[in-house]
């Protein structure tokens, strides 16, 4: 028999922890390779881990909710694979009580602010901090040489999520503790009768219930919405989307631009291959990558647009990675990323999408399958909109809408004049940082995806 240890999987470069969401084993149960163990979450993404071996699950060493670092063991299965170095292994793991790797996380978990030699030897100019870490510190006044005090419980003394908001709920009691020392002495003169003939009746430890009491008050008074209302908590990815949609426009300045495009070559073209490009390649060709193939060739002609942000300096971004809106059956969104699709055909892109909202939709992604995008893509038109306002996914500069493929009656221009005929209309709408990206640039660039939507070759072969 053999002991092998589960460790939090790698989820992208700068993730650095993420959370149990949910066991679906507990020790004594059979597990099977590849099996589903346990539910995670991330800033980014939801997935699942599976075991890596078959055997039985002998030990779980975090539980649901914990927040744990990448590469931390959170589990032990013991396999039937003979090894000869597996009794070694076998006797310390004995001792449930103390598992060297996981005691050493806890530790740090249940205290945070002791100071660990690992941080105090870190330069401070050199200390990594995750963008979620960042973003909490901002929205908590904490500045930068604030930030480097605390001490860290991630890999290299990193600043972890847990680690920040631990700090902020202690900041938060230190800060109140004076007020209610100098709020003490005054109430203590005027009642010296009182609490040496009545000590039982004004205990010191009354002061603390205060706060509760006010609470219940509250809550008996009512929860100040009315009566015939329903109260609904967020969910997790809803807290996320929310703080994403806030912080981006709290980071761009955005604009819109708005433009029409006639789609009826492509709309045409579509209708005509669809059956056999389903047959051929077992799957349906959607308008998206129809659309993401347009949206490349224009954003090789405009690279600012495929750029992003850092303080006073623009990185223009040489890969070409569209991230794609997706609804998901919750009512949440989710912004996979088909990466390099400068380099995919109608084939590829079709293929990539579908499968990257097939996983979206059954909670399949990988933390990686979210990161990485310069450009992004949102359908407002497969919900009935004619068009949108949409907001930067950060750290990207620009993100194109497009609405409902409508037949509407139009001027056609021709060599023999003027003529009115029903087209196929679509609006599409360009949000985008006006700090790089002024409104030339991006009219310029929104009218030339129009064109392009327009002039699509209704004699186009498939690849």
């Amino acid at each position: 028999m053999a002991v092998v240890d589960l460790v939090m999987p790698k989820l992208g470069e700068s993730i650095m922890e993420a959370t149990i969401l949910k066991w679906h084993k507990k020790p004594g149960d059979s597990v099977q390779q590849d099996e589903t163990l346990l539910e995670i979450a991330t800033d980014k993404v939801d997935s699942e881990v599976p075991a890596a071996n078959g055997g039985i699950l002998t030990e779980v060493l975090f539980k649901e909710n914990d927040v744990v670092p990448i590469g931390a063991v959170i589990a032990r299965i013991e396999t039937n694979a003979a090894a000869t170095a597996a009794p070694q292994p076998q006797a310390p793991a004995a001792p449930v009580q103390q598992p060297q790797p996981a005691a050493d996380f806890s530790v740090e978990h249940e205290v945070p602010y002791v100071p660990q030699p690992k941080p105090t030897q870190l330069p401070s100019g050199a200390r990594f901090y995750s963008p979620l870490v960042l973003n909490i510190a901002q929205n908590e006044g904490i500045s930068l040489s604030e930030l480097e005090q605390i001490p860290g419980t991630g890999a290299e003394g990193r600043v972890t999520k847990k680690d920040i908001l631990q700090y902020v709920e202690t900041r938060g009691r230190q800060n109140a503790a004076p007020v209610q020392q100098q709020q003490a002495p005054p109430q203590q003169p005027q009642q010296p009768v009182a609490q040496t003939a009545t000590q039982p009746a004004v205990p010191q430890p009354a002061a603390t219930p205060t706060p509760s009491a006010e609470i219940v008050h509250v809550q008996s008074a009512g929860n100040g919405y009315g009566d015939n209302v329903e109260i609904i908590e967020m969910d997790r990815m809803r807290k996320l989307i929310a703080k994403h949609m806030v912080d981006s426009k709290h980071t761009s300045p955005h604009v819109t631009s708005f433009a029409e495009a006639d789609v009826t070559h492509m709309v045409l073209w579509r209708d005509k291959v669809k059956q056999e490009f389903e047959k051929r390649e077992s799957t349906k060709i959607t308008f998206t990558p129809l659309f993401i193939d347009c949206i490349v060739r224009v954003l090789k002609r405009f690279p600012m647009l495929n750029s992003s942000l850092d303080g006073d300096k623009i990185i223009i971004k040489k890969d070409i990675n569209i991230g794609m809106a997706t609804a998901l059956p919750t009512g949440n969104l989710i912004v996979p990323v088909i990466r390099n699709a400068d380099y995919l055909n109608l084939v590829g892109l079709s293929k990539a999408v579908n499968s990257l909202a097939a996983s979206a939709r059954t909670n399949k992604l990988r933390p990686d399958d979210t990161q990485g995008g310069t450009f992004t893509l949102t359908n407002v038109g497969s919900f009935g909109s004619l068009m949108g306002t949409p907001i930067i996914n950060q750290p990207q500069v620009a993100i194109l809408a497009v609405g409902a493929i409508k037949k509407r009656p139009v001027v056609i221009e021709t060599e023999q004049g003027d003529t009115i005929g029903i087209r196929h209309m679509m609006f599409l709408s360009l949000s985008y940082d006006h700090r790089i990206v002024d409104g030339a640039l991006g009219s310029t660039f929104l009218t030339e995806v129009a064109k392009e939507f327009e002039n699509w070759d209704q004699n186009k072969t498939l690849p």
